[in-house]
C-alpha cells in the first residue's frame, strides 16, 4: 500500500514509518518539523534501507496537502499530526483546539476530494478520564479532562460522524496509552522539546545529566507504593499495532475503536527502579504535589486488538527501558 503518514518524524510516526517500510509498503510523510528534526528521515532510511518521501508541509494549509494527495495515489493515511503536551493545552488551549481540529478537517476533506477513505487515528486513553473500574476497555464511557484530550475525543467524534455519513470510510480509532523505549538501534527515540512531559524521558535525561533530578507528582494515591500506575508500552509494539490496523482497514469494516496496551500497569517507582537495573544508573528523584487532574491508576484491556487485529504487546518493562536508555546514551542531545 502507499500509505501517508502525518507527523512521521515525530515519535510514533518515526517508528510507526519504519515498521511500515521493512513489510514493504510505500510510504510519505508530512510533516512541518515543529516538534520534530529533518535528521529523522535520514535515520528512518538508514535502518530500514528503503526510501521514504518526506512533505515538510503543514496541514492547515489545505492547497498544499491537497497538493501531496494530487502527486501521489495514496491507499491510507494514519494521522499522528497534532500539538500533544497535556500542560502546556491547559496554559493555550486555543493553539491547541485550532490546530489540533483544524488540521484534522483539512485532511478528511482533502482525503474525501480525492477518493482516499482509509484512516486511522492517533488517539489517546486521556479520552477515558477518570475509569471507574480497571482495565479500561473500549466500551467505557468517555469524558477529558484537559484541552489536549478533548481535542482527542473532539476528533474521534467528528470522525464518528464522518463515518456514519458516508460507508465508503474506513477509519480505525487506536487509543494509546503511554508509549515508551525506543529503536533497538538507538537511531530513532523520543526526543522531546524543552522540559519532557513524558515519565520515561524525563528519567533518561536525569541519567544522562541533563537534569538534576525526577519529580514524581505525588506519593499518596492508592496504590502499591503511593505513586501514580500506568499502563507503559514499548514504541515498536505500539507501531506494530497501526501494521495490524492497516492490514484489517483495507478490508472495509468500517470505524472500529482499540485500545493499544500491555493490560499491565506499573507504578512510577517500579520504573524508576526498573530503569536503574536496565541502565546501572541511579535516578535522583524528589516527591512533589500532584498534579490537577491526574488519576491514580489506568490500564488497558487490549483483548479486541488481539482477537480482531491479531496484535498484543510482546516488549516487557526491561525491554522498554532498555532501549529507551540506548537512544539518550547514543544522542545525550538527542537529533541535534
Amino acid at each position: 500500500m502507499e500509505v501517508l503518514v502525518t507527523g512521521g518524524t515525530g515519535y510514533i510516526g518515526s517508528h510507526t514509518v519504519v515498521e511500515l517500510l521493512n513489510k514493504g509498503h510505500k510510504v510519505l510523510i508530512a510533516d512541518n518539523l515543529s516538534n520534530s528534526s529533518k535528521t529523522v528521515i535520514n535515520r528512518i532510511e538508514e535502518i530500514t534501507e528503503n526510501q521514504v518521501t518526506p512533505y515538510f508541509i503543514d496541514l492547515v494549509n489545505k492547497e498544499d496537502l491537497d497538493q501531496v494527495f494530487k502527486q501521489n495515489k495514496i491507499d491510507a493515511v494514519i494521522h499522528f499530526a497534532g500539538y500533544k503536551a497535556v500542560g502546556e493545552s491547559v496554559e493555550k488551549p486555543l493553539k491547541y483546539y485550532k490546530n489540533n481540529l483544524e488540521s484534522t478537517l483539512n485532511l478528511c476533506e482533502v482525503m474525501e476530494n480525492n477518493g482516499v477513505y482509509n484512516l486511522i487515528f492517533s488517539s489517546s486513553a486521556t479520552v477515558y478520564g477518570k475509569p471507574d473500574s480497571f482495565p479500561i476497555k473500549e466500551s467505557f464511557s468517555t469524558k477529558a479532562y484537559n484541552p489536549y484530550g478533548r481535542s482527542k475525543l473532539m476528533i474521534e467524534e467528528i470522525l464518528t460522524d464522518l463515518s456514519s455519513s458516508n460507508d465508503k470510510w474506513n477509519i480505525s480509532l487506536l487509543r494509546y496509552f503511554n508509549p515508551v523505549g525506543a529503536h533497538k538501534s538507538g537511531k530513532i527515540g523520543e526526543d522531546p522539546n524543552g522540559i519532557p512531559n513524558n515519565l520515561m524521558p524525563y528519567i533518561t535525561q536525569v541519567a544522562v545529566g541533563k537534569l538534576k533530578e525526577l519529580k514524581i507528582f505525588g506519593d499518596n494515591y492508592n496504590t502499591i507504593d503511593g505513586t501514580g500506575v500506568r499502563d507503559y508500552i514499548h514504541v515498536v509494539d505500539l507501531a506494530k499495532g497501526h501494521l495490524k490496523a492497516i492490514e484489517k482497514i483495507d478490508a472495509n469494516n468500517g470505524m472500529e475503536i482499540y485500545n493499544l496496551g500491555t493490560g499491565h500497569g506499573y507504578s512510577v517507582k517500579q520504573v524508576i527502579d526498573a530503569f536503574e537495573k536496565a541502565s546501572g544508573k541511579q535516578i535522583k528523584y524528589s516527591i512533589v504535589d500532584r498534579r490537577p487532574g491526574d488519576i491514580s491508576t489506568s490500564y488497558a484491556d487490549s483483548s479486541k486488538a488481539f482477537n480482531q487485529l491479531g496484535w498484543k504487546a510482546e516488549k516487557d518493562i526491561h525491554d522498554m527501558c532498555r532501549d529507551a536508555w540506548n537512544w539518550q546514551e547514543m544522542n545525550p542531545n538527542g537529533y541535534e
